[in-house]
């Protein structure tokens, strides 16, 4: 990936199985081939599953009754109409179009549809948000200056499926005249695998029916014996808030959170504890009761994927808000698999080094651990284009232009910046100055006055995190400044 990153998401293409298709060609399509394509290779999996399939986008022939050379009205060749149509693939559950230079625009639309596995059934059209250029590292970073990054759309959760198919129309710079597509595309189709539980189920009875006189290859184990290590490396710097390797970490009291700020806690004096800890509070720290989060182990993140080292910034200052554009068509339990998906489309196909966001939130309220290096330590992250030195990134699960986001969304949202704004003694009502990294509303080295608490569009031209969880960000900064005790 970059001189740390070895890793690459060049995924063959190449036949693996030659299954017939049970599909039919809709209407306009070009004529079926004599011999039908055959189903993607999907990447190798080891030892824990998840895998992504990447299927180069291809000029469409013109629907039927249009001349010959035209794709919806428009010329074909480079610059025209691209895509797939229908076909069966290995099953996934998120889908996202990428190319080759994340520094190109791709002026046009995204849409696709996918066959759901349970019934057969086709979906609708789906649009795929394009504009995703504003998420990212920032330019001048180590991994802002990787010559791997990619350009993409936004990920859409689509649930388990196993057919596709997608088309990329370009906008027209004049009438007929479209503007050229970025090279380099094509669908990537994330399966996240397995949840947790059912992974560690299947690998406890893989091991137990393994005959012992058989030796594991040598090759085999290196894998398992490198993920261990980054798992304990994940699981370390949480080491202060929860026990090592631990599925979530626990909710506290005002006056628990505080223990665990104080260097002169003493565990084997649980009194003089409590009675430093009531001095405190009488002071009236501004911080609030950390709230429950679902470690990275919780939610099922591979930590062999990411990069080995941590990345940090100097302090928290503000918290920027997103919504993923995934789309609401997710139940609650199925988060932990959004996150899977959205973590291997930011690492594999991307290119980034980790999840790009510090926390993410679900539309039951449940609160994730996002990019690794400690919930509690100011983790660099990729998430807000200029502005993620000395800020924290927000992903709220969902897509929230038309959609109200729920009221417990946003009373996490509250929880979470009151306890890790007021670990570096900030109060979300308040307004912060950070400096621009570069983008397209501020230039680099300008400096920038945000609300604490602060949506993505308030700093890059976006509108992410769209309008309906923005209008809300007013009573999560009044909420947030409350449970911290203002």
């Amino acid at each position: 990936m970059r001189a740390y990153l070895a890793s690459s998401i060049a995924v063959t293409c190449a036949a693996a199985l030659a299954l017939p298709l049970a599909l039919t060609t809709p209407a306009g399509a070009a004529a079926a081939p004599a011999a039908p394509p055959a189903l993607p290779a999907a990447e190798p999996a080891g030892d824990l599953a998840g895998s992504t399939q990447s299927l180069p986008l291809e000029p469409l022939a013109a629907p039927e009754g249009r001349p010959r050379g035209h794709a919806f009205g428009r010329p074909e060749g480079a610059a025209g109409e691209r895509g797939l149509t229908r076909r069966e693939v290995r099953p996934f559950s998120l889908v996202g179009v990428v190319w080759n230079d994340a520094r190109t625009h791709l002026h046009g639309t995204v849409q696709v549809r996918t066959r759901a596995t349970a019934d057969g059934a086709w979906s609708d059209w789906q649009d795929v948000e394009t504009h995703n250029e504003e998420h990212g590292a920032d330019p001048g970073t180590a991994e802002g200056r990787s010559g791997v990054l990619r350009g993409a759309t936004a990920p859409l959760w689509v649930g388990d499926s196993d057919g596709v198919e997608v088309r990329v129309r370009p906008e027209s710079a004049e009438e007929r005249v479209p503007t050229a597509l970025p090279a380099g595309l094509r669908l990537e189709l994330v399966d996240p695998g397995p949840d947790p539980a059912a992974s560690e189920a299947g690998r406890t009875r893989a091991a137990a029916a393994a005959e012992p006189a058989v030796p594991a290859a040598e090759s085999a184990a290196a894998p398992s014996v490198e993920r261990a290590s980054a798992e304990a490396a994940a699981a370390s710097v949480n080491a202060e808030q929860a026990a090592f390797g631990a599925t979530v970490i626990p909710a506290l009291t005002r006056e628990e959170t505080l223990a665990t700020l104080s260097p002169a806690a003493n565990p084997a004096n649980p009194a003089a504890n409590r009675g430093a800890n009531r001095a405190a509070l009488a002071a009236k720290p501004y911080i609030g009761p950390r709230p429950k989060i679902i470690t990275r182990k919780g939610w099922g993140a591979d930590e062999k994927m990411r990069e080995k080292a941590f990345g940090y910034t100097k302090t928290i200052k503000a918290a920027f808000v997103h919504h993923s554009a995934t789309g609401n068509n997710y139940a609650c339990k199925q988060a932990p698999s959004v996150l899977r998906s959205i973590y291997r489309y930011h690492v594999k196909s991307l290119g980034w080094r980790d999840f790009g966001y510090n926390f993410a939130v679900d539309r039951c309220g449940n609160i994730y651990e996002g990019r690794a290096g400690g919930v509690a330590k100011p983790v660099l992250g990729a998430h807000t284009l200029g502005f993620n030195t000395n800020s924290m990134g927000v992903v709220v699960l969902g897509t929230f232009g038309s959609a109200t986001p729920p009221a417990a969304v946003v009373t996490s949202v509250a929880k979470l910046t009151a306890w890790k704004l007021g670990l570096h003694g900030v109060n979300p009502k308040g307004k912060v100055t950070l400096t621009s990294g570069g983008g397209n509303l501020y230039k680099k080295g300008r400096k920038v006055k945000f609300n604490a608490i602060s949506g993505h569009r308030d700093g890059f031209a976006t509108e992410c995190p769209g309008g309906r969880l923005y209008s809300k960000l007013g009573t999560a900064r009044s909420s947030s400044a409350k449970y911290q005790g203002r």
